[in-house]
């Protein structure tokens, strides 16, 4: 997959562009299903019209740039792990837009001159939803008035599942929750948090439960405290496991707030320090908690274990 970074006004040097792009346009945080709909009839349109498949993104996240949000925003995919997912879709292209408060500005008839045009975009597929140029003005109806007959357009109608619209606010909010099997749902896939191996006290194989500390991505989100059944990915295989994120009380001075993630890997028993892995959360199986000794904490461990290679058992059954 060919990645290209472009910045308004300075970096737009593709106007000799031969290459024709079928282009799906969005933020696409989280790359949930109706983001992966929208790349999906992109890629379709690209076969069709025998031109190569693209995905257009921002970064950072326009309210950064913009302000008005009044929570903040924590991204599901940042970018290194968006373009990850992207890839693993079978997308050829990718253009990142660094999203500026001169790029907010352009209208929308220079924005489409600039990033549709001058890119030799044949197509373009986006949400109902989708907005560009200044304070949003331009939609799907403009992107369509303003074309030309010089690309074509598709626009992709709401997702939604028994609930409502399929979307990264949702999403967001199921993670803030713990609420795993919700998220995978509308994100086609589990939640994943990559990051890598690092030394920590050690404690759980003095208790029989060894475990690998993670150190994860700067800017991924962690979801709420409390103990979960996780697949690991460690030297590209995926092991099942229980992981507990949390600030260990049973141990620690609540005072001292260390967030820690800890994933005990089930059938496992390599030293895998410095290793570069990933976390897939799939279910929350309770609250972190405070226990009276030891003997408590082990017994409660194994009642988790127990439950994780329970759920991915049915998982892999249904």
């Amino acid at each position: 997959m060919k990645v290209v970074h472009l910045r308004y006004p300075h970096e737009l040097n593709l106007a000799n562009e031969t290459t024709a792009y079928s282009l799906a346009v969005g933020f696409f945080d989280g790359v949930h299903k109706g983001h992966q709909a929208v790349i999906r009839k992109a890629k379709e349109m690209a076969e069709q019209l025998n031109i190569e498949s693209a995905v257009m993104t921002f970064d950072p996240h326009p309210s950064i740039v913009l302000g008005g949000r009044k929570e903040k925003v924590f991204y599901i995919t940042p970018l290194p792990q968006k373009l990850e997912v992207l890839e693993e879709y079978g997308v050829e292209n990718v253009f990142v837009v660094h999203f500026t408060s001169d790029f907010a500005k352009l209208s929308p008839e220079d924005f489409i001159q600039y990033f549709i045009r001058d890119l030799n975009v044949k197509h373009v597929t986006a949400g109902f939803d989708y907005s560009f140029g200044q304070f949003g003005k331009g939609n799907m109806e403009t992107m369509k008035e303003l074309s030309n007959g010089d690309y074509g357009v598709t626009v992709i109608d709401k997702q939604s599942d028994e609930e409502e619209k399929i979307s990264s606010t949702r999403i967001r909010r199921y993670l803030q929750d713990g609420d795993m099997e919700s998220a995978g749902q509308l994100l086609g896939r589990a939640f994943e948090v990559p990051g890598i191996v690092i030394h920590g006290d050690k404690r759980g194989r003095t208790i029989g439960f060894p475990t690998a500390n993670i150190q994860s991505m700067e800017g991924s989100f962690i979801p709420a405290t409390g103990v979960y059944a996780v697949r690991i990915l460690v030297q590209n295989k995926w092991y099942d496991g229980v992981c507990n994120v949390g600030y260990k009380p049973t141990f620690k001075n609540p005072d001292e707030k260390q967030l820690s993630i800890e994933v005990h890997i089930f059938d496992f028993n390599k030293n895998i320090y410095g290793e570069e892995v990933k976390v897939g959360w799939y279910k929350r199986i309770r609250s972190e908690q405070k226990f009276n000794g030891i003997e408590a904490l082990k017994a409660q461990i194994e009642k988790d274990k127990n439950e994780s290679i329970e759920f991915f058992a049915r998982l892999r059954n249904s």
